[in-house]
């Protein structure tokens, strides 16, 4: 989780050639929980929070085609696991397929 704190550090701190940190927020407790918020005027927000359990958080950004991009996410034992619309999504499995690999679950080949 921090190596994605200081990934998107350095993509703000990138920023600041052209565009302007609005609003840059960081507060790291004790217990090693933490949260951080930023964003800038070309349209990156970014947030987070989490401890040593694990993290959740959002950005958006603007992509080179005008269209906003939004992702959300969780970070634990289970990996992360983003959630957005602009993720790619596999296509269905076609049924003669899947009807095959049924098939193939319930006869097994003898060894």
């Amino acid at each position: 989780t921090l190596c994605l704190f200081a990934a998107v550090l350095v993509c703000a701190k990138s920023t600041l050639a052209t565009d302007e940190i609005l609003r840059n927020s960081v507060d790291i407790s004790p217990d090693g929980s933490y949260s951080y918020t930023f964003e800038t005027s070309n349209g990156i927000q970014a947030e987070e929070s989490g401890n040593a359990q694990g993290a959740n958080g959002q950005y958006s950004f603007t992509s080179p085609e005008g269209e906003i991009i939004k992702l959300t996410y969780i970070a634990d034992e289970n990996g992360f696991q983003p959630q957005g619309d602009s993720i790619p999504v596999a296509p269905p499995i076609p049924e003669a397929i899947q009807r095959s690999l049924q098939w193939n679950a319930a006869h097994p080949q003898a060894e």
